[in-house]
């Protein structure tokens, strides 16, 4: 019926279930006030979560922490960065629980936790780390100081989690020096090549690179609209919720949930684009799948590597784009308008601007509006007081 393997506190079971992938149980002995000992077991996860016994044996190990913790007489804590990071897993990347990260957020997290920091750090116990050797080793990583400075932050938020729990004194990773100063500028469109890309596109690719461009919202955001979200009366949409790898989340921030104008222009194509899909109920994703029947909107990665790009081609646009190109154009071009900062701040939905935009008071929509229409009418070709 099941695999059992023992180590130090308790036991790992690989169980059967019917009509549902097997699980990985953990079995223990609770020892109670009076002497006597508590049968006790858990669900680590399913062999689909952790396919190998290793994996499943990781995450008992943070299990085994956690109990420990609420037994006054065995409140021994993780000994490796390894078992540390299983435990912050447990804790802080729950996969039921959005709240307190995004999914994008913990996706994130878990591909520098997988591909950086376990592997280097991974058999250190966790009072061996030592900030000049963390520095150093973050000198030889061949990627953009942006990327090694989100390892630094990732690897001081865990050992944030160890002094939380009182496994440490002090975090090491505070005195990690790292920059994250850009090498290199992003690409940005010119209303031009913006216009010559627009003209290469369908008519649901043009909406979606439109409303992109003259929104700002990002892609996750973009592909998990739905109808009901489009306020056609008030020129606005209602941006609810994210889908990142078809998963359904929170928005980002709690900025990024308020509403976003929009204009016109925009909407004209939005309203062309629903009498033309067949997925136009009030509850239907706005760029619904065809290919999957509607129960999910598009993946981005193939319409930037299907249709935008090979429209790019034919636009004779050389610049590498992605979706995140005209977020960064949008913003761009607000700033080149003159736009009160602000307005910017609140265009983009940032949650804080951490500079002199947190002077300013409150952007008034007028004011959103005026700003993103002037964006949109240097896309359409379309001059201010036409």
């Amino acid at each position: 019926m099941f695999r059992r393997t023992r180590y130090q506190q308790g036991c790992l079971q690989r169980a059967k279930r019917v009509n549902t992938p097997d699980v990985w149980l953990f079995r223990w002995y609770e020892d109670l006030p009076n002497g006597a000992k508590r049968y006790r077991k858990t669900v680590v996860g399913t062999v689909v979560q952790f396919p190998t016994e290793t994996a499943a044996r990781k995450a008992a190990d943070a299990l085994r922490i956690d109990i420990n913790l609420q037994t006054p007489q065995t409140r021994s804590g993780p000994a490796t960065v390894e078992q540390l990071i299983e435990h912050f897993r447990l804790k802080e990347m729950p996969e039921d629980d959005h709240e307190r990260r995004s999914y994008s957020t913990k996706a994130a997290y878990e591909c520098y936790l997988t591909n950086w920091i376990s592997p280097k750090w991974g058999k250190y116990r966790i009072g061996e780390i030592k900030a000049v050797a963390v520095e150093s080793w973050l000198g030889t990583i061949p990627r953009a100081n942006g990327t090694k400075a989100k390892i630094r932050n990732i690897m001081s938020a865990i050992f944030n989690h160890a002094m939380r729990h009182e496994w440490l004194d002090k975090n090491p990773i505070t005195l990690v020096r790292q920059s994250a100063k850009r090498e290199s500028v992003p690409e940005i469109l010119t209303v031009e090549e913006i216009r010559a890309l627009l003209a290469e596109l369908e008519l649901r690719d043009r909406t979606l690179v439109l409303l992109d461009a003259g929104t700002g919202l990002r892609v996750g955001e973009l592909l998990g609209l739905k109808w009901q979200d489009v306020d056609f009366e008030n020129l606005q949409l209602h941006v609810h919720r994210s889908v990142v790898h078809q998963v359904i989340g929170r928005c980002k921030t709690e900025a990024s949930a308020k509403p976003v104008p929009l204009d016109s222009f925009m909407a004209d194509d939005l309203l062309s684009w629903r009498r033309a899909t067949p997925f136009n109920r009030t509850e239907d994703w706005v760029f619904a799948s065809i290919t999957m029947k509607g129960t999910q909107p598009y993946w981005p990665e193939n319409l930037m590597r299907r249709y935008v790009w090979a429209a790019a081609e034919r636009a004779k646009i050389t610049k590498r784009i992605g979706w995140h190109t005209f977020r960064h154009t949008y913003s761009t071009l607000l700033r080149a308008n003159g736009e009160d900062v602000k307005v910017v701040q609140e265009l983009l939905r940032h949650a804080n601007s951490k500079t002199t935009m947190d002077t300013y008071t409150q952007a008034l929509s007028p004011a959103k509006r005026t700003a993103q229409s002037r964006v949109v009418h240097m896309f359409v070709g379309k001059k201010e007081g036409d």
